[in-house]
């Protein structure tokens, strides 16, 4: 059994079958989805359901959509499966738990080479960090839980779950340009930079990218018209970082240049460090596309 959250909600049966829930028991099962393998509280489900106004039967009708899922994941499991529905949403004190015991989640694995990657990135082996984390954005399959009324609860999950990819992006991206690819880049920061135009690390990487591509002109403009919007809407001077980029690439700093190599340079090595407008953030910054890992 199989479920999707990275884009449409979307449990597969076994054969391979869409298994179908109505809208309200969807909801339910995207906050336990959203929370795999943690449990629930049934007023968080309340509140998720009906914000701060419940009827009075929503205890009862919170039941009964638990019901109707367990019901859709015995669907999906098949007559043959030695796992009941009872196993994967289990009551868990005054709450539910989706188990992903036996199932297969994308948001989960999303999760583990999303870590994997960015652990070998701050490694330096820039070769595997690329292609893990390409791995993980191509679970996606558009925005998450797209087809589910979100409520209360699950609307700040889906937007740290936007940042977190994003950020996977721009991990990516960052050794993409250790990795030399800077001409194959520069089209994707453009675009990356037109949907997020006040994203002053992805203008970095496009300032860097046109620099190491001897479109230093372009690369300044990148700089000014972002200064320009950053001023103009939010009254704001881009950061120390942003400026350092900008002076580097006016005296044709040499750290800017491509790196002579790839798994060859430790992390240690000036060389084979991340871009030096970037630093990789903290882990703890890392786990935002992680609901599980947070208070409920």
């Amino acid at each position: 059994m199989q479920v999707r959250a990275l884009g449409p909600l979307t449990i597969l049966a076994e054969d391979g079958g869409e298994v179908s829930l109505p809208p309200k028991p969807r909801q339910v099962f995207a906050l336990l989805v959203a929370y795999a393998d943690h449990a629930v509280a049934s007023e968080h489900l309340l509140e998720e359901l009906w914000d701060q106004h419940p009827p009075r039967s929503a205890t009862a009708t919170l039941q009964t959509y638990v019901g109707q899922i367990r019901r859709a994941a015995k669907n999906a499991l098949g007559d043959n499966s030695t796992t009941s529905a009872n196993e994967i949403i289990l009551t868990v004190g005054r709450g539910y738990m989706l188990s992903s015991k036996s199932l297969h989640i994308d948001l989960l694995e999303f999760k583990r080479l999303k870590e994997e990657g960015e652990e070998a990135l701050r490694a330096g082996k820039y070769t595997e960090a690329s292609a893990t984390l390409t791995k993980a954005l191509d679970l996606w399959r558009g925005p998450s839980f797209v087809n589910v009324d979100c409520g209360a609860r699950l609307s700040p999950l889906v937007a740290r779950l936007e940042e977190c990819r994003l950020s996977v992006v721009e991990h990516r991206v960052i050794a993409d340009l250790q990795l030399g690819n800077h001409h194959s880049l520069v089209s994707e920061l453009a675009e990356l930079t037109a949907a997020h135009p006040l994203h002053e690390s992805l203008h970095m990487h496009l300032m860097l990218a046109l620099y190491r591509c001897d479109r230093r002109a372009e690369g300044l403009a990148v700089y000014r018209d972002l200064r320009r919007r950053l001023v103009t809407e939010l009254g704001l001077e881009p950061s120390s970082s942003l400026t350092e980029m900008q002076h580097a690439i006016l005296v044709g700093d040499r750290a800017l240049d491509r790196p002579p190599g790839t798994e060859a340079y430790g992390p240690s090595s000036p060389s084979a460090r991340p871009a030096p407008h970037r630093r990789l953030r903290p882990e703890g910054q890392l786990r935002t596309c992680s609901p599980g890992d947070r208070t409920r």
